[in-house]
């Protein structure tokens, strides 16, 4: 960051992921990192244990007076006493996404965007990177299981990092390589309409470098324009697109595939992660890694050794009575590539999915298409609206999904009333889904399937 001398930052909403990976980054360069959240997650205990000093009480009293720098998230209401307090008293206050892009201005930097599949392409590449001794300075909205963190410092000047259209944070940065990895409408709260939402994606796309790299999800909307501005395609078997995969099989819930490159045939790669859309994810990750000059026994080797993302077809129980799996699924794509690739891998079991919608806008929005996805399941629990950075809307619930719903069986419930309806029903595949915390119910829940045998 150019011309500002940091010793001490604060970040408010320091517990959000990429917050937290933008923490990390300043706390290892050896400035005082310090922040507030309102939740005392997992995620804000690490970073305690790693000595960042974090407090959860919203408290001017409690908040750095002698930071350089203050950062905070969109996700932080606008009358935080914490931010106002800031504001007003002439402090350097800035919103996550410019100071990712201050950061990376200087960098090679690769940026993934896409309303769903982001995370986990952003994470493969870096893994490959890291993998062949071409450790990137890497940001990621999501936990690597292969390395247990959301950061990792580069060993050179090359930035991978996750691209969020949220708010337009993505237009802050400059990239050499962008990947786009889908445009479905999201986010309207802040866009409006999903062609305002997409003409931000096409403005993200002109902010590549001289000389960069446009990669794109073929099939997207406005594909003649994709066309005429990138430089590849890629697609999960389109063999239209420059990338794609082909000969795909799976054995034992593994797929093995072959990718079709535009100058090499790459055989016999393999990833262990569930859903077939992560092949479609790897594909993505290699168009990236060839530009790059990474060869392909290094690719495949890579992906064999990929453990995926946490809460992304995260299995949390994988037994013959039981398959328990966690994703953060919170679009409705999202949750149709999800049970897509559950009938495929357990074609013979009933599917039951616990869901927990994120934001009341985005349910409002895409409420008929929340439910169409949701149908592809045979039983559908749904828990309350997860309000996040949102005040309530009037006549805006779960309800509005479950009475558009039309073929599975479908119940409004609370988290208690989950707990108790799982024991009772007993599901032999079970998933919870959604971008909330939903997830905080995962220990009690495995703790229901220890206490019972469960039938297939």
């Amino acid at each position: 960051m150019q011309d500002i001398e940091i010793k001490r930052m604060y970040f408010i909403g320091i517990g959000g992921i990429g917050m937290s990976a933008l923490a990390r980054y300043f706390h290892e360069q050896g400035v005082s990192v310090s922040g507030y959240d309102r939740t005392p997650s997992a995620l804000c205990r690490e970073l305690e244990q790693e000595g960042i000093s974090v407090h959860y009480d919203e408290d001017i009293h409690a908040i750095d007076h002698h930071a350089d720098v203050v950062v905070y998230t969109p996700a932080i209401p606008p009358d935080h006493a914490e931010l106002l307090y800031y504001q007003h008293h002439g402090y350097r206050v800035y919103k996550r996404s410019e100071i990712l892009g201050m950061i990376c201005a200087s960098m090679t930097t690769i940026a993934v965007a896409g309303t769903h599949g982001k995370t986990t392409t952003t994470t493969l590449i870096a893994h490959i990177l890291r993998h062949c001794g071409r450790t990137s300075y890497t940001f990621l909205g999501g936990i690597s299981a292969n390395y247990h963190t959301n950061y990792w410092k580069g060993v050179e000047p090359i930035a991978v990092v996750e691209a969020d259209e949220y708010d337009r944070s993505f237009l802050h940065l400059q990239p050499y390589i962008a990947v786009i990895t889908a445009i479905d409408p999201d986010h309207l709260d802040v866009y409006g309409t999903a062609e305002a939402m997409q003409e931000a994606y096409f403005q993200f796309a002109y902010r590549l470098k001289p000389g960069g790299c446009l990669i794109y999800h073929k099939g997207m909307a406005h594909e003649e324009k994709w066309e005429e501005i990138a430089t590849w395609s890629y697609h999960l078997d389109n063999r239209k697109a420059d990338f794609y995969a082909l000969n795909i099989r799976i054995n034992q819930g593994i797929y093995y595939f072959d990718v079709q490159a535009p100058d090499v045939f790459i055989e016999d790669l393999c990833i262990q992660t569930g859903g077939i859309y992560n092949v479609e994810n790897a594909v993505a990750a290699i168009a990236v890694a060839r530009q790059l000059g990474v060869n392909t026994a290094q690719i495949r080797e890579a992906l064999y050794m990929f453990k995926g993302v946490k809460r992304r077809f995260e299995y949390i129980l994988k037994r013959a009575d039981v398959v328990f799996i966690d994703d953060y699924a919170h679009h409705p794509q999202e949750l149709k590539a999800l049970l897509t690739s559950i009938r495929v891998l357990y074609p013979e079991r009933m599917v039951n999915i616990a869901f927990q919608p994120h934001l009341y806008s985005r349910t409002r929005d895409l409420a008929a298409e929340f439910a169409a996805s949701l149908d592809l399941a045979d039983r559908v629990w749904l828990l309350p609206i997860y309000p996040a950075r949102e005040l309530p809307i009037p006549g805006v619930s779960s309800e509005l999904i479950r009475d558009a719903m039309q073929k599975a069986k479908v119940s409004c419930v609370n988290k208690k009333e989950l707990i108790e309806e799982i024991a009772r029903e007993r599901p032999s595949l079970f998933i919870t889904a959604g971008a909330g915390d939903i997830d905080q119910l995962i220990p009690e829940i495995v703790q229901v399937y220890e206490q019972t045998s469960y039938a297939a």
